[in-house]
C-alpha cells in the first residue's frame, strides 16, 4: 500500500491554494458588507478550535495549550488573523520565530499577549465602526472584553459562519487530500474492527488503529469503543474512549475513529461488529436495520438535493426499524453532517437546517445512525463521502458487516 504524500519539510498545499482561499473570503466579506474581519482561533494544545486559522494560514502554535495568565503573558494559546480587502491576512500569534516555510501568511506578528497585540494593530490601522468578529464561540469572554475595552471605536459584529461558508465547497486539492485521508482512516478502522472482532482488549485495538494512523502520517482526536454492559454509551471510558478490558464472544461492539485525520481535515467513520462473528438472529436484525438508516442517506445525497429531504428519507426508515431510545442518538440527533476542519453544517435533521439548505458538488459529509434494542445491544454507523453531481463518492471503505 502506497503511503500518502509527505508534507515535511514543506507545506502540503502550495501558496496558490491559500491565495485562492483569501480571495474567496474577500468576496464573502464584500457580500456581507465587511471592510475588515478578525478571525480568532485556539491554535495550541487541542485541535478543534484551530481550524479557521489553520485553513487561512497553516499556522499551529507549539505551545502546549491555554496556559494560565501571568504578569508576563496573557491569552497564551490564542491566535488571530486580521483580514482586509485585497490584502493577505495579518497573523498575530503567541509564538516567536515560527516555521515560515510552513506558514502561508507573510505578515506575521507574535506577542506575549495576543489580545493586546491585535488591539494595537487595529488602532494602528485606525479601524473604526463595524468589524466582523469570527470566533465569538472560541475566544473567552474575559479576553473579548479586554479587546473591546482596548478598541472603543470598533463595533464588533459576531459572524462565526464567515470563514466556514468559504470552506464549505472543497477545492480540487482538498478533495484529493480527503481521498488520501479516507484511505488512511479506512485502513485504521479495519485494524480496529479486526482486533475487536478477535477479542483483543479495547486498548490493544485502539493501539492497532493508532499505529496505522501514525505510520501513515495521520492523527486522531478520539477512538471511542463500547461493548457489553456499557454498549449503549458511545465510549466505554469517557476519559480516553477505550478501556483495558476485552469484549466477550458474542458482544455487540461499537467502534469509531474521528479527528483531524490528515493535515487537519476531519473524518469520523464508525462500525459495529460482533465479537467472534456469528451474530444471533436478533443481533443481525439490529445491525442491518440500523445501517439501513445510514444507507438511506448515502442513496439520497447528490448535488442540489435539499438537506431536509434527506432527513425526511432517513426518518421514514427510522419509523420502520427503530424501537427505543439510544444514548448516542440523543447526543448527536442527526443522521449526518458536513465535514471540513471539524463537524460542520449542514446537519441532517429537519430541525437543524434551513428550508433552502442543499447539498452541493464538492462538499464532504457524513451519513450516520445509532440504534439500541433492549436485550440485544446498541449499534452505530458512520460513513464519509464526497458529494458529486450524481450521488456520493465513498471515502470510508472499511467493510460494513463482519459476518
Amino acid at each position: 500500500m502506497a503511503l500518502e504524500r509527505q508534507n515535511f519539510p514543506e507545506r502540503y498545499f502550495p501558496l496558490s491554494e491559500y491565495h485562492a482561499r483569501w480571495k474567496r473570503v474577500h468576496r464573502e466579506m464584500k457580500k456581507r458588507k465587511y471592510q475588515v474581519a478578525i478571525v480568532w482561533g485556539k491554535t495550541a494544545g487541542s485541535y478543534e478550535r484551530a481550524h479557521e486559522i489553520l485553513w487561512l494560514t497553516n499556522f499551529f502554535s507549539e505551545h502546549a495549550g491555554q496556559e494560565p495568565d501571568s504578569l508576563l503573558w496573557n491569552a497564551r494559546g490564542f491566535s488571530c488573523a486580521i483580514i482586509e480587502h485585497g490584502k493577505e491576512p495579518e497573523l498575530h500569534t503567541d509564538q516567536p520565530d515560527p516555521r515560515f516555510d510552513l506558514i502561508a501568511a507573510r505578515n506575521y506578528h507574535w506577542h506575549d499577549d495576543p489580545v493586546a497585540g491585535v488591539a494595537k494593530a487595529l488602532r494602528r490601522k485606525k479601524i473604526q465602526g463595524p468589524c466582523a468578529f469570527v470566533g465569538s464561540d472560541c475566544l473567552p469572554v474575559k479576553y473579548a472584553r479586554q479587546l473591546e475595552a482596548a478598541t472603543p471605536g470598533i463595533e464588533y459584529v459576531y459572524d462565526d459562519d464567515l470563514i466556514r461558508t468559504c470552506r464549505l465547497i472543497k477545492s480540487a486539492r482538498e478533495l484529493d487530500l480527503y481521498r488520501e485521508a479516507g484511505s488512511i482512516v479506512s485502513s485504521a478502522l479495519y485494524r480496529l474492527c479486526d482486533s475487536l472482532y478477535a477479542g483483543k482488549t479495547a486498548a490493544e485495538a485502539a493501539a492497532e488503529a493508532g499505529h496505522e494512523l501514525l505510520r501513515r502520517g495521520g492523527l486522531w482526536h478520539r477512538i471511542p469503543i463500547s461493548f457489553g454492559e456499557t454498549s449503549k454509551y458511545f465510549e466505554r471510558d469517557p476519559l480516553c474512549g477505550y478501556s483495558q478490558d476485552a469484549p466477550k464472544k458474542g458482544d455487540v461492539i461499537r467502534a469509531w475513529i474521528y479527528g483531524p485525520i490528515h493535515q487537519g481535515y476531519w473524518l469520523d467513520p464508525g462500525r459495529t461488529v460482533i465479537c467472534g462473528g456469528n451474530p444471533t438472529k436478533a443481533q443481525k436484525s439490529l445491525l442491518e436495520d440500523s445501517y439501513a438508516i445510514t444507507d438511506s442517506v448515502l442513496k439520497s445525497v447528490k448535488h442540489g438535493v435539499k438537506v431536509k429531504d434527506i432527513a425526511r428519507a432517513a426518518n421514514k426508515v427510522k419509523k420502520k426499524v427503530r424501537t427505543e431510545y439510544d444514548h448516542s442518538e440523543a447526543l448527536w440527533p442527526y443522521n449526518g453532517h458536513g465535514n471540513g476542519m471539524m463537524w460542520e453544517p449542514p446537519f441532517i435533521n429537519v430541525d437543524a437546517c434551513g428550508d433552502d439548505d442543499c447539498f452541493e458538488e464538492g462538499m464532504v459529509a457524513s451519513a450516520e445512525s445509532f440504534m439500541t434494542r433492549k436485550g440485544v445491544g446498541s449499534a452505530g454507523w458512520e460513513q464519509n463521502y464526497i458529494v458529486t453531481r450524481t450521488g456520493v463518492e465513498l471515502l470510508t471503505r472499511t467493510p460494513v458487516f463482519w459476518y
